[in-house]
């Protein structure tokens, strides 16, 4: 049995594997047959698992003989290029070839450990810096919604595989919003956790300081959860993993819903999109109020290509290797890194803390602060990011204000999708929580879900002949 097992979400599929209905070499063979019929609209694969048979075999032995790790074995996932994969090369997209990994970094080796099977590694935008997917090493990847327009970025190639029908999960990773981003480009529930909720230990070295987490993009809040029950959890290696999570509020909840930051421009299909998205948190007995984000984050978007280059100086420098392999654009960006004075990136540093600070203050009043998640719509596929929005020109960051500094804060956060533009085009709400209030954001989610279900919207495969602009 295959057929249509691609349609389903993680937890269904582990539901069939308990009944006998199917198995995990059934739904593999789904999955692969979904790869290679959008595989040559999306280019989201950058590499397949040459052992992902032998790993379904595995976990089908396991559901007969009554013994799975998890209720998620035998599902299959993808994994982003960048997280260390035991048995396959990991690496930064960069032009090149590395060796296979010989272990798995930290929340890689908690998914495989229960059970989900590694369909393949997926695309990225080198050394996962930019906000769209392409490489000089993998090639350009493409949206199921539309493959003349990008998936976002740098989990793009995650979200696309996502999106059409490859697996259920993809594991990403999120430094300024590289996993809600590309969610909500695509149709996706995307959720970046607190800073250690999801420990990590063993991966390639991030240029992002301590900003990037590991999680997932999936089709359903309740896959979210899942996938996040199996990566969370305190490692005494890792410090800022050992917090305890605060309790959910007993009260009806707060949120600030945050249409502009500063003068930033935004969508207008966008913005209608997410105001009509407000009547269901306020039907769910949420307290929904208007106003400015309650602290500055003005000084460290404009500081935050910065981060960037000193963070790309620093490998460099730790790995010549790895900056002789790296293509041209990135050198330069590490070179004017390394010419950044020290005091720079201490200044840096002292506004994230202060970030920090103020963020903490602000959630004592707050439950919820809620934006957009991207300013844009997805733009041509092969374009770094959209020159103009609103009718407004726009730097490189000018489509990603609202998702940035929440990492910086080291907040929860989770991209919702929410009504489609009237062309079909996803479009995804943005909800962000206090520090450690990962559950309850996906408590709210899930309620926001349950009112108006979003998982059986699915991209149409693009006929031969017909233009990629037409395909919905």
């Amino acid at each position: 049995m295959s057929g249509e097992l691609w349609r389903l979400s993680a937890i269904e599929l582990g539901r069939l594997y308990a009944t006998g209905r199917a198995s995990p070499v059934d739904a593999l063979e789904a999955a692969q047959a979904r790869v290679a019929a959008w595989e040559p609209h999306l280019n989201a694969v950058a590499r397949e698992n040459p052992r992902a048979r032998a790993e379904a075999e595995a976990s089908a032995a396991r559901w007969r003989a009554g013994a799975p790790l998890s209720p998620l074995d035998g599902v299959p996932m993808t994994v982003k290029e960048f997280l260390v994969t035991e048995g396959m090369p990991s690496t930064y997209a960069e032009p090149g070839e590395a060796a296979a990994a010989e272990r798995d970094e930290l929340p890689v080796a908690r998914a495989r450990r229960a059970g989900l099977v590694t369909l393949a590694k997926t695309t990225m935008p080198e050394f996962a810096v930019q906000g769209y997917t392409a490489s000089a090493r993998f090639g350009v990847t493409r949206n199921p919604w539309n493959p003349s327009l990008t998936p976002g970025g740098s989990t793009g190639g995650g979200a696309a595989a996502t999106a059409a029908g490859y697996a259920p999960i993809a594991l990403g990773t999120d430094g300024g919003g590289s996993l809600r981003r590309p969610a909500a480009h695509t149709g996706l529930v995307g959720l970046k956790s607190s800073l250690g909720r999801v420990p990590r230990l063993g991966g390639l070295p991030s240029p992002l300081l301590d900003f990037e987490v590991a999680g997932a993009l999936t089709r359903t809040v309740a896959d979210s959860r899942a996938v996040f029950s199996l990566m969370q959890g305190a490692d005494p290696r890792v410090l800022w993993s050992g917090f305890a999570p605060p309790p959910r509020p007993e009260r009806p909840l707060r949120a600030r819903y945050v249409e502009r930051i500063g003068d930033a421009p935004l969508d207008p299909v966008v913005a209608a999109s997410c105001r009509r998205a407000l009547a269901d948190l306020e039907a769910l007995g949420v307290a929904v109020e208007e106003g400015p984000l309650p602290f500055d984050v003005a000084g460290l978007n404009a500081l935050w290509p910065e981060i960037g280059r000193i963070g790309l100086a620093r490998l460099f420098e730790a790995d010549p290797a790895l900056a002789a392999r790296a293509s041209e654009p990135y050198r330069a960006m590490a070179a004017e890194g390394a010419r950044a004075p020290a005091t720079l990136l201490l200044g840096i540093i002292d506004r994230v803390q202060a970030l920090r600070n103020a963020a903490s203050a602000a959630f004592d009043g707050l439950d919820l602060i809620v934006t957009p998640s991207a300013a844009a719509m997805p733009w041509a596929a092969d374009a770094v990011y959209p020159e103009v929005i609103e009718g407004r020109p726009v730097g490189p960051r000018g489509h990603a204000v609202y998702s940035g500094w929440v990492n910086a804060a080291a907040l929860p956060a989770l991209s919702l999708p929410v009504d489609p533009a009237p062309d079909g085009m996803p479009i995804g709400l943005h909800l962000v929580a206090g520090f450690g209030r990962d559950d309850g954001l996906l408590d709210l989610a899930e309620a926001m879900e349950r009112r108006r279900p979003f998982a059986d919207r699915w991209p149409a495969l693009p006929e031969p002949g017909r233009p990629a602009e037409a395909a919905r």
